[in-house]
Parts: C-alpha cells; sequence; structure tokens
C-alpha cells in the first residue's frame, strides 16, 4: 500500500500496518512485510527492537525497493517520558536507534505516567508501580514543538478515552489536535462510540489487537473467546475463500479503522495483507458489529 494511501496528515482510515514487537526474527520480518506491499510500520522504543526496524527499512532503500518517503513510522512516547523537558530527547534518541531523520507519526502511549528515570516499569518495595503526576496538556505542548521540528510529520495518542481526548482538544492555545487515537479494536471490542466521537473530531482510530491476541495469561484476558475461532467469522470466509483473520482485518478497514495486525510468521504476514480483494456486504458488517461482546484482551492492568 502506498503513501499515497496514507498521508502523512494521517487523515483518513482504512490502512493495514505492521507492528513490531520484541522478537529476534522482527528484521526479517519487516523485510518481508515490506516486501509483500506494507508500509505502515508500528514501533515503539519500549518494544526494544527499533534498532532492527531501522536496520530493515534501511536495506529495503538500499536496494531500491522503496524510498524513505514510502515507508509510514509510528513511534511512540512511553509512560516514563511524560514531562515535557523528556519529550524531544526521548523522540531523538528513538531517531537516533532508526538511524531516520523523522517519524511520519509519534503518540503517546498510555495517558498516564510512570516515575521519569532509568527503569522502564518502575517499581516499589512492594512491587507495585510508582506512578507519577502527568500534564497531558503540556506533555501535548512538547508534542507539538516536535512536529514544529520536523522530528514527526503528524502526531497523536494512543488508549485515550473520551475525556482525555477532549482535554486536548479543548486546551487552550492548541496548535495541533491529535491526528489518531491507537486502542484495542475488533469485531468482539468494536468501540462504536469512541469511533464515532473521533469520526466527528477527524481523529483516526487505529485499531490493535485486530485479530484477537495471544492467550499468555500474564497480560491477556483469556476469560474471552478466541476471536478467530468465532462460526460468524468462519462461515463469512469460507463464503469469500478467506480465513476468520482476513474476515475481521476486512471488517475493520471498512469501517475506517486502520489495523495492525502483529505477525512473524512469512505465511500469516502475506495472508494479513490480502483483504483488498473483495468487499463485506452491508448484512455482512451488520452480522459482525452484532459480534460485540465490549470485552477487552488487553486490559491494561498498570
Amino acid at each position: 500500500m502506498s503513501l499515497s494511501q496514507q498521508n502523512n496528515a494521517y487523515e483518513k482510515g482504512g490502512r493495514i500496518a505492521l507492528p513490531c514487537v520484541t522478537e529476534s526474527s522482527c528484521l526479517e520480518s519487516v523485510k518481508i512485510a515490506i516486501d509483500t506491499g506494507y508500509r505502515h510500520i508500528d514501533g515503539a522504543f519500549v518494544y526494544y527492537n527499533e534498532h532492527e526496524v531501522g536496520q530493515a527499512i534501511r536495506e529495503k532503500i538500499a536496494e531500491g525497493r522503496i524510498k524513505r518517503e514510502d515507508i509510514f513510522y509510528c513511534g511512540k512516547l512511553w509512560n516514563t517520558c511524560h514531562p515535557p523537558e523528556l519529550v524531544r530527547p526521548t523522540l531523538e534518541k528513538t531517531l537516533k536507534i532508526l538511524q531516520l531523520d523523522y517519524v511520519d507519526l509519534y503518540i503517546i502511549e498510555l495517558p498516564m505516567a510512570f516515575k521519569p528515570g532509568e527503569a522502564i516499569y518502575p517499581k516499589d518495595e512492594n512491587g507495585k508501580f510508582i506512578y507519577h503526576e502527568t500534564d497531558l496538556c503540556a506533555t501535548w505542548e512538547a508534542m507539538e514543538a516536535c512536529k514544529d521540528a520536523g522530528l514527526a510529520k503528524s502526531i497523536g495518542v494512543s488508549n485515550f478515552n473520551r475525556r482525555q481526548l477532549e482535554m486536548i482538544l479543548n486546551k487552550p492555545g492548541l496548535k495541533y489536535k491529535p491526528v489518531s487515537n491507537q486502542v484495542e479494536c475488533h469485531p468482539y471490542f468494536t468501540q462504536p462510540k469512541l469511533l464515532e466521537f473521533c469520526r466527528q473530531h477527524d481523529i483516526v482510530i487505529v485499531g490493535y489487537s485486530p485479530l484477537g491476541t495471544s492467550r499468555d495469561e500474564s497480560w491477556v484476558n483469556v476469560s474471552s473467546p478466541p476471536l478467530l475461532k468465532d462460526p460468524v467469522l468462519n462461515a463469512i470466509g469460507k463464503k469469500y475463500n478467506k480465513t476468520a483473520a482476513q474476515v475481521a482485518l476486512r471488517f475493520s478497514i471498512q469501517r475506517g479503522v486502520v489495523v495492525i495486525p502483529k505477525s512473524f510468521n512469512p505465511q500469516r504476514i502475506r495472508e494479513n495483507f490480502q483483504i483488498f480483494d473483495f468487499s463485506l456486504t452491508e448484512k455482512e458488517m451488520k452480522e459482525i458489529e452484532a459480534l460485540n461482546k465490549n470485552v477487552r484482551y488487553v486490559e491494561l492492568l498498570m
């Protein structure tokens, strides 16, 4: 998918991206994804693999496969870096690791802060997280300064609810509104109210875990049934000779939601991209919307 379909202003939904989460095979996965046609890469400093992502991008540029402007890279500001004076240095650190001059999108990863310092997950002697009072509006102003400096083409947020979005949108002297809000979104958690609010304010919803997620009890709500075993998704998939995963992704992009399915399996990376050769009917869209259970897989218990 070309950059013409996902411009720097990030104003329209319906795109598919590759999220890069910690894994030794990240370098090869990103290269396979680029060769497949992915151009939006979702990353973060706390995934500890931005050096591999940057290397993959640079290698593909050197091969003549892509140009830098073809890639839409999203980076994230971590919880320990909310104080305004830390925002630009944190982004500059990301750019140094990536060996890139700018990111296309930089987002506040969570609307809450941890104690600043070297520890990514600071905890006290009892093993409880050490939080830090944060002023999201001040953090946002520092994000705006990064955009003005050309370090980020666009800026946005992640895991923000309506109240937190309104806090930014209603901020006196707002220079740039968030262009995107990255949240969990899939057929079992369709986020209709948040999606409608964001549409009204031209904020794109980027849906993470669009296929559900792993069944790791340490951070996932495993009481919810696996999304990809849903009989409705599988029945519709059979009609189009597609997998339940492809149907779930197609559902999201037809709603105007950007999807970022994670995979390190070359076959699945390619399959996840093969969703532009069919469309779901209005009846099928309503059937999938009816699957909504308002249950998160990723509960963010922190």
